[in-house]
């Protein structure tokens, strides 16, 4: 922005009111709001952000209105979402003999399916959308109006998660504040009174929402709730870009030495623990260490299983079972035992109550079998996907990780996995090595859809028989997206894929130094005739270039469907029951 327009903002609230002086000479006020902000300027109806779509800024409102739709969400077709255009069968054939000899030609026209139209704000695109109708969205949605000096699209920015609600411009338009998370990370850091007030409206309008995903509260009258609420305490640990120095722990050995305790084993249980974005490690004591038995995502929860056992059994109380810990960046929400036992526990029905297994080798298959059935076909109470993944609810033998269908997860694979933060990958790339002949069938047959550039390298960690191979994850928590100066990689709007559009990537290489399992890489760009673009400093232009799953292939990813040996898969390694029904194939 501009100097005089730094000057407009620094007259309005909150910017008014703060302090230059409590910023460090090296990230003064000014200078964030001129680099890591900007106004613009939206028509009556047109979308700001999308409900379901991944962004990394927030905004403030300067001038005018807002509506943020809250229930019912808006269809898919209203505000413009549509699943991206895949190649016809004629396309599909016709690419093999119209691919360029050259690896990654840069063609006038770019993009492809990377470059589906979203809304302007925030992500890659200029595209924007308008709402047609306001007046029926206005009778038959429930809409909060902001207005001069509220914040929205925070929690999306710091958290890593899809926006919660969509946002369109009001009547007479609006004028807002874009800022990037490195900015408004910043600003809270150095200004406390910014930070109270951003908690505040997290704590208002995401935390009831939070909440309602656990089970036990579901039954809970708005009174019990509200005290839930306001006891409700918001945690964050590990840095926001972690990948930096994940990459010097993972060399030295000393990863785990580095993380985070949240809770530990043998500690009384101050309360629960529920994971709101990043993950957490799961562990026992075991010899003179600890043992990985599971990790925790978003939504799951730690601790309630001690907690009621505890208030159910005051004469033979037990403390945690497990140790906490946290893995790279985690956001938590922590619910006070005190609190729990005063109005959430006495509002539980007998077989809401989940059993306490002390030790996991005690616990029963039969016992974990059925929970994991109750889990699988919906079922309320211990069987529920909460209780599923808490402390001790789904318990590990010593040799192994038991799973749906009675299928295992070793030990020593869950600690590999860990290890290698591997379980951030929705859609990692398995190879099973008993099963590959080497043939690169798989490798082929990626370079026939890319331009003759494979996107991944058959080559990665490998324990026992079973390969991680350097492909893009599309992780859980995508930090390769950090930094980028374009928005040319970020999540594609219809499914939440990692995309990278090559119109507007500018080869600066952020994000393969961001990719902390080596999946992007920079190839130098060719034109339609082969010859390598060279840019003005003399230097050739290079493009960041990675997995897309195939996006507009109607077949999925080429790689899995050109194995003639079903070696190769593409699994979440969020959850457990994906990879144990891979094994147990």
């Amino acid at each position: 922005m501009s100097d005089a327009a730094v000057e407009r903002l620094l007259g309005i609230e909150p910017f008014r009111r703060m302090n230059p002086a409590a910023f460090p000479r090296s990230a003064p006020l000014n200078d964030i709001l001129k680099n890591d902000a900007c106004v613009r300027r939206y028509a009556r109806g047109e979308i700001v952000v999308r409900e379901g779509d991944y962004g990394t800024s927030a905004f403030l409102v300067v001038s005018g209105t807002v509506q943020a739709v809250l229930s019912p969400s808006l269809p898919s077709e209203i505000v413009g979402r549509r699943e991206p255009s895949r190649r016809g069968l004629f396309k599909t054939v016709a690419q093999w003999w119209t691919n360029a000899r050259e690896d990654e030609v840069l063609r006038k026209k770019s993009g492809g399916a990377n470059s589906t139209g979203r809304v302007r704000s925030g992500n890659a695109s200029d595209v924007s959308i308008v709402l047609q109708d306001i007046p029926r969205v206005m009778g038959s949605h429930r809409t909060a109006a902001l207005t001069a000096g509220d914040f929205f699209g925070e929690i999306a920015a710091l958290s890593r998660i899809p926006r919660t609600a969509t946002v369109f411009a009001g009547e007479e338009g609006a004028e807002l504040l874009e800022i990037r998370w490195q900015g408004l990370r910043d600003l809270m850091r150095y200004d406390a009174q910014l930070r109270r007030y951003v908690d505040g409206i997290y704590r208002e309008r995401a935390l009831a929402t939070y909440l309602s995903e656990i089970p036990f509260m579901k039954g809970l009258p708005e009174e019990a709730r509200q005290k839930v609420m306001a006891a409700t305490q918001f945690e964050t640990y590990g840095d926001y870009d972690w990948s930096g120095e994940y990459k010097k722990l993972i060399q030295s050995g000393a990863l785990a030495a580095k993380e985070q305790t949240i809770a530990a084993e043998g500690d009384y249980p101050n309360g629960i623990v529920m994971i709101r974005a990043g993950f957490a490690r799961l562990t026992r004591r075991h010899g003179n260490g600890h043992r990985t038995l599971s990790y925790l995502g978003s939504g799951r929860v730690y601790g309630f299983e001690e907690i009621a056992h505890n208030w159910r059994h005051p004469a033979d109380p037990r403390p945690l079972q497990h140790t906490l810990r946290v893995i790279g960046y985690t956001h938590v929400l922590l619910i006070p035992t005190a609190t729990l036992e005063e109005v959430v526990l006495p509002a539980l029905r007998p077989e809401d109550f989940p059993p306490l297994h002390p030790h996991p080798s005690e616990a029963p298959f039969s016992a974990v079998e059925s929970r994991s059935t109750a889990r699988d076909q919906g079922a309320p109470g211990p069987g529920s996907r909460l209780f599923a993944r808490g402390s001790g609810s789904k318990p590990a033998g010593v040799d192994g990780m038991q799973s749906a269908g009675g299928a295992q997860v070793s030990s020593d694979l869950m600690e590999f996995l860990t290890e290698n933060r591997f379980f951030n990958g929705t859609e990692a790339m398995l190879i099973d090595m008993d099963r590959c002949t080497r043939c690169d069938d798989c490798v082929r047959a990626c370079a026939s859809t890319h331009d003759n550039n494979p996107r991944f390298l058959r080559h990665g960690p490998v324990h026992e028989n079973i390969m991680v191979a350097q492909a893009c994850m599309h992780c859980a928590d995508p930090v390769c997206m950090i930094g980028c100066p374009t928005g040319a990689i970020h999540r594609d709007a219809f499914e939440g894929e990692v995309v990278i559009n090559p119109a507007t990537c500018i080869g600066c290489t952020v994000c393969a130094n961001n990719c902390p399992y080596g999946s992007i890489r920079m190839v130098e760009a060719r034109d339609e005739s082969g010859c390598i673009l060279i840019a003005s400093d003399a230097k050739p232009i290079v493009k960041a270039t990675k997995c897309d799953l195939c996006l507009d292939q109607y077949g999925g990813p080429a790689c899995v469907n050109a194995c003639p040996h079903d070696a190769l898969e593409r699994v979440n390694l969020n959850t457990l029951e994906d990879l144990a029904g891979w094994l147990k194939r």
